[in-house]
């Protein structure tokens, strides 16, 4: 088969559990992005991201290790997420354990591969300089699917050679290929757009899914597509990852990311879980708009409230997306009481950002799901607003006529002038006679009429207190 110029080919990595799946996955990709442990079924959902393999650029997918039973409903859809990875695959790379040598688990996947994978290629990884490998690589010559590939994803040696296998199963790379269908589900720095940048319209909105465990992220995501894109259940810690999936809202890219449930640190014990937690603050930390998912049932506890401060810290825009709440009442006049009492407990829990949007639905039934993203687009908006320097000025005047600063000392502390510095989220710099004299209060009072006057509701807006140069002072 010759794979189409115009898009990348996709190369998915398959295997039983802990082959070394996702430390392949992290080394193809060129950083760390998949959660990588000893624990087997580390890796349950699909991840993508764009690669280049020898002289070819692809897209490269990640899957769950293959398992023969399944009975258990996880496990089942771990193995359905692996089978679908390796339909869409143009090309698998099917990883067994050279030290191991082959199970009769490798030995299953391989007859069910070469009945559905279009082209698989063996790769027999930790193959280090171990003696115990070479019996391993001279066994999976029987699987029947061509010369193994030894390679140590951990090690990085013979990456090189599975760019080599992979133009013999699909032929030369051709002479130039195009991004239209890479995807890359990494959390990373240098995809930050500088505050100061003109927003790209054609640019994914980030947008993170986030919440405390089994309140219904993964079930709210894959309502939005319209299909079981992520694994869901009714065990708690079901998603382990950060895990993108690009998606197209009324004609506007939105990269959703789907995170694991975030606990109180103090009841985090196990690295696994440790490590799912840095990968969902690193999801916050990286996104322009958090959808905060909150059980209609269970609000608002602490750990919701520490959530939500921690991403208006990190000035990201907040949506409160209350779950399940078709659960809160038998009738229209329940519900709607049940609602109205929430929604002013939460406003009355993060006053700081006033005017919060809170969007209630059911992610299990669909109902009310349709109002969400109107809420994140708006806040998006706001979030990337600008307010210039003169019309800010004459706003600034307006608000000092209203409520004058207080006196310090018997004298008035001046608020001579000021500019936005920063969008993302909106940031102002403020020339302030005496900056470290002016009350909370006052900054306060100025960041409510700015979120009023401005239509910023629910944005994070950050004022920065500055002391104006002395011209008569030298240096």
């Amino acid at each position: 088969m010759t794979v189409l110029a115009n898009r990348r080919p996709r190369i998915a990595l398959v295997g039983r559990p802990n082959v070394g799946k996702s430390t392949l996955f992290n080394r193809l990709a060129g950083r760390r992005m998949a959660i990588v442990a000893d624990e087997p079924g580390t890796t349950r959902d699909r991840r993508e991201a764009a690669a280049t393999i020898g002289r070819r650029d692809v897209v490269i997918t990640d899957t769950a290790g293959w398992e023969e039973a399944v009975g258990d409903r996880l496990e089942a859809g771990m193995r359905k997420q692996s089978e679908r990875a390796v339909a869409e695959a143009d090309a698998v790379l099917f990883l067994i354990d050279a030290r191991a040598g082959l199970t009769p688990l490798d030995r299953a996947f391989a007859r069910w591969l070469r009945k559905h994978a279009r082209k698989t290629i063996v790769v027999a990884n930790k193959s280090e300089s171990d003696a115990g490998a070479v019996s391993g690589i001279a066994e999976a010559h029987a699987l029947g699917l061509g010369d193994p590939v030894p390679v140590s994803a951990e090690h990085g040696i013979g990456i090189g050679d599975i760019g080599h296998a992979l133009e013999r199963v699909l032929g030369p790379p051709p002479a130039q290929t195009t991004d239209d269908e890479a995807t890359d589900d990494g959390i990373d720095a240098d995809e930050d757009e500088s505050d100061d940048a003109t927003p790209d319209p054609s640019r994914p909105v980030q947008l993170a899914i986030v919440g405390r465990p089994n309140v219904g992220k993964s079930t709210l995501l894959n309502r939005l597509l319209g299909d079981e894109r992520v694994l869901t259940g009714p065990e708690a810690g079901t998603t382990r990852d950060a895990i993108a999936v690009e998606w197209m809202h009324e004609g506007k890219p939105i990269r959703l990311i789907d995170t694991a449930g975030l606990r109180r640190r103090a009841n985090v014990h196990q690295r696994l879980e440790a490590l799912s937690a840095k990968s969902t603050e690193e999801a916050i930390r990286f996104a322009e708009v958090v959808v905060l998912v909150l059980d209609a049932q269970q609000m608002m506890e602490k750990q919701d409230l520490t959530i939500a401060r921690h991403v208006i810290e990190e000035g990201r825009g907040l949506v409160l997306a209350v779950n399940k709440t078709d659960l809160l009442g038998r009738t229209d006049k329940e519900r709607n009481e049940q609602w109205r009492k929430l929604t002013d407990r939460l406003q009355a829990s993060l006053a700081q950002v006033k005017g919060l949007p809170i969007v209630g639905f059911s992610a299990r039934t669909g109902r009310g799901v349709e109002k969400l993203m109107p809420a994140v687009v708006k806040l998006h908006k706001a979030w990337n607003s600008r307010v210039p320097t003169p019309q800010f000025n004459r706003w600034l005047a307006e608000a000092i006529e209203r409520n004058p600063p207080p006196l310090v000392d018997g004298r008035r502390i001046k608020l001579r002038y000021g500019s936005q510095v920063k969008a993302r989220p909106p940031t102002f710099a403020l020339f302030v006679s005496k900056p470290a004299d002016l009350p909370e209060s006052y900054e306060r009072y100025l960041v409510n009429r700015l979120r009023e006057d401005f239509d910023l509701p629910g944005t994070p807006i950050r004022i920065v207190m500055r002391k104006p140069k002395n011209p008569f002072v030298k240096g």
